[in-house]
Formats: structure tokens, sequence, C-alpha cells
């Protein structure tokens, strides 16, 4: 696998990567994506190099910061990327908000959190049961990017997924809604939300049976519906006539490169800690052990996303989320550039680190039944989980990240389904996961090479 420091004959990429994130926007260069093999060490996929600017979104434009990668990228790696193809990932501006609304809080409503947080969404708003007045004056004030109704089995519950679509069609508007409930009602809530002049897609059941999680289809449909019809910051709608492909929302582009490792390595799981907030994906069926005592299906895939734990923007709900001594946060800068900025930052990411993990995980509880007291498992059983891989800047960027991940915080209960202590921590050190996870649109074998070069493991041939 060449990267950026080896001799490269050719100094003109075959496609470049921008992510652009609430903080900072990266633009990666990539070549050798178009080899047959993407295993030959010489003629396949190379990272060349990746500049890293502000993002701008605060000046109005996106293209801005953009630009100043652009321009630290050609001059710290002698690129010429003009007329160079062009890919991107957004999570600026907030990232995709939506609200989600489902039957049952503990069914159809759950079901659909995991669809919108697995495409790289944030779930801003969610009701279960039928759709208040008070519910809507929410939903106008939160003014969603998208807006996901779900709710009951096949050929289950009609009425109240027919009640809250006439709800929702009363705000009106240009955001678009997917449904993904009772496939019995389809036609009805397509007519619904077509005679209100509301953009509606519709998608099957995310929850079909009571044993059964469908999250892939509408997950899918999210992330299209983001690149198509959604401007997520100033200047996107400009950039995107330029771009190769749909615009994907970054932290759905870093799931599909957590999916592309788990096909390769087995059960998967990564942090990802930013500036704005801390994603943990993870991709694992669990324990056999612990799978017979689960109360709910999970879904195969899944994310969770920390909104108050941001290391430079929510570095306040850190803090408060430790709550615990931590140093004085007003002086954070994007990238910290002295050594007591740099512990600042370190400090904020174990903390980041621990509480995302501690809160993706499920845990053991108690039952009480007519047997007496019984175990069972509610969450997510991360037990099974063999490679713990870190990204994101403070991740990839501070120089102790991966003692960082080594030592996430363990349960002494032992009731906590934490991944175990001899998972095998890995770092993203080319910081490219999410321009990987983009280049699976197109690249799907030549991403996963660039993954593992990234992560420091063999090709399997």
């Amino acid at each position: 696998m060449n990267t950026h420091d080896e001799d490269i004959t050719s100094r003109r990429p075959e496609v470049l990567v921008a992510d652009i994130g609430s903080t900072i926007t990266k633009l990666s260069a990539f070549a050798g994506l178009k080899s047959s093999d993407a295993s030959d060490c010489k003629q396949g996929p190379s990272f060349l190099g990746q500049g890293m600017a502000l993002t701008t979104s605060s000046e109005g434009d996106v293209g801005v910061g953009l630009e100043s990668a652009r321009r630290d990228l050609e001059t710290r790696f002698s690129l010429r990327t003009s007329g160079v193809p062009l890919m991107v990932a957004s999570s600026a501006a907030g990232g995709l908000r939506m609200t989600v609304h489902g039957l049952t809080r503990d069914m159809t409503l759950r079901a659909a959190n995991e669809a919108s947080l697995g495409a790289g969404a944030i779930v801003t708003f969610a009701t279960a049961g039928r759709i208040s007045c008070r519910d809507l004056e929410t939903i106008r004030r939160i003014d969603p990017n998208l807006v996901l109704l779900a709710g009951g089995v096949d050929y289950g519950e009609r009425d109240v997924v027919v009640a809250n679509a006439l709800q929702l069609a009363t705000l009106g508007g240009s955001c678009p809604v997917i449904f993904a409930g009772n496939k019995a009602v389809i036609e009805d809530v397509q007519c619904i939300f077509t005679s209100a002049h509301v953009p509606i897609f519709s998608v099957d059941n995310v929850y079909p049976r009571i044993d059964k999680l469908n999250v892939e289809p509408v997950r899918e449909l999210i992330q299209e519906v983001f690149s198509s019809h959604i401007v997520t910051a100033p200047g996107m709608q400009k950039l995107k006539a330029t771009v190769v492909g749909r615009v994907a929302p970054t932290p759905g582009a870093v799931m599909c490169a957590t999916e592309l490792l788990a096909q390769a390595l087995g059960d998967v799981m990564t942090v990802d800690v930013g500036g704005a907030t801390t994603d943990v994906h993870s991709v694992t069926e669990g324990s056999p052990q612990y799978r017979q005592l689960s109360v709910a299906p999970e879904p195969r895939c899944k994310r969770s996303v920390e909104g108050d734990l941001g290391v430079y923007l929510n570095a306040s709900g850190i803090v408060t989320a430790a709550k615990a001594d931590l140093p004085d946060i007003d002086d954070l800068t994007p990238i910290p550039d002295s050594p007591r900025r740099r512990e600042m930052s370190a400090d904020l990411t174990r903390w980041a680190v621990d509480i995302s993990v501690w809160r993706h995980a499920g845990e053991l509880r108690a039952s009480y039944g007519t047997l007496g007291r019984s175990d069972i498992v509610e969450g997510r059983d991360l037990t099974a989980i063999q490679y713990v891989i870190g990204t994101g800047g403070a991740l990839t960027r501070l120089e102790n990240g991966r003692e960082i991940l080594e030592s996430i915080r363990t349960d002494p209960k032992n009731r906590k389904l934490l991944p175990p202590k001899d998972a095998k921590v890995l770092v993203d050190r080319h910081y490219i996961m999410s321009a990987a996870g983009v280049l699976s649109q197109h690249y799907p074998r030549q991403a996963l090479a660039l993954l593992l070069d990234s992560v420091a493991l063999a090709i399997p041939r």
C-alpha cells in the first residue's frame, strides 16, 4: 500500500474526498482506485495526503474553507488538484436534523431511531402514540430537515398511523417526510401528504413484525433524501453542482466504513470523537450467551450520537456529564496548538470516550417473575467486539489516542455489556474513515484496502 510519505511518481490524484465537519474541513487525496486488484501494493489504491482548514459555515459559505483545505493539500504534498473529481461528506451546520414519530416507544419508535441514527441523522425530537398539538408546535420550532413517520407492524394498527400523518401534513412546507410503517396504509399516507403538497417517500416497514427490525431500507433512503433534498450548510447547494455522487452525511459515511471493516475483521466498534459530538458505531450480533436473554431485537449495525459530548463546541457538555474537575475550557481551540491545550483536549476526549461507550452499551438487569429472579439483557451487547477503532480529530491527532481507547472504564459490578478487555485497539492513522465510507459508493474493495492500511493491518488476500 502506498502512502503519502512514499515516492509517488504521479502528483495528480484520481479522486478528492472532502469531509466538511462542524469545526474542521478535511480534503483527502487518493490514487490507484481504478486498479483491477485492490490488494496489489504497487498498483492498488493509495492515500496521497490530507489538507485541513477551519469550516466556514459562519462566514456564509463552506466552500471557502474547502478551498483553504485544497491549498493546504496542494502545498504540503505537492499535488495538482485542478479538475480532479470531488466527492463530499458533510456534518456542517449540525448535520441532518430529524424528528421521528412511531406508535409505541419500545417498538416502532425505537426502530425508527435506530434507522435514523445509523444513516447519520441527529434525532432532535421523537414522539410515541398520537401526535398532539403541542408536539406539532415543537416540530415547527425545531424546523427539521427530514421527518420520519413509522408505526404499526404490517397489517396491524392503522388508525393512529393515519391520524399522525394527518397531523404532520398540517405543517406543510417543503420538509420531506419518509413513511416506514404499516404497509397496509401506505396509499392513505401518500395521499395525505401529496394533497398537502409535502414531499413524501415510502419504504419498507422498519418494524414489520414484533420480532424483527428492518432498518437497512429506511437508512439507505434517508441518505438519498439527505443528498438530493437537503442543504445542510451555507454554500453547500453551490458545491453540490461540482460533486460526483451524492453528498453523504459524515456519520453515515463512518458507519459504512465500520461495516466494511467488519466484513474483513469480524465484530467492530468505532468511536468517533469530534468537536461537536461523539458518535459510537458498532457492528455485532452480540455474544450467544446473552442473545437469548435479550428482551428486544437489536440491529446488527447501530450508531449512537452524543450531542452533548464534543471536545470543542460542546466541551461544556462533557464537563457537565463527567461531574468531575476538568481544566478550564475557555481557552479551547479547534486544533490544539500548545502542550496545555493538547492536555486539555486529551482530558476531554478521555471522558467523551468513556461516557459515550457506556451510553452505547446495554446491560444486564434483574427481572422478577413467577419463577423468581432472572437476568435479562436491555440494549446493546458489545461483549463480542473484537476490534475497537478510534477516529475523529481527537483520537487520531492526539499522541495518546490509542491509550485512551485501551483504558475505557470498566464496570466493577460486571453488569454493563462493554467490549472485552482483550479487544484489539486500532487507530485511523490517516483520519480517512469518513472519506473511505464515501469512496465505498463507487470503490468498495479499494475503500476497504485503504481502511486496513490506515489502521495498520494487512490486506486480506
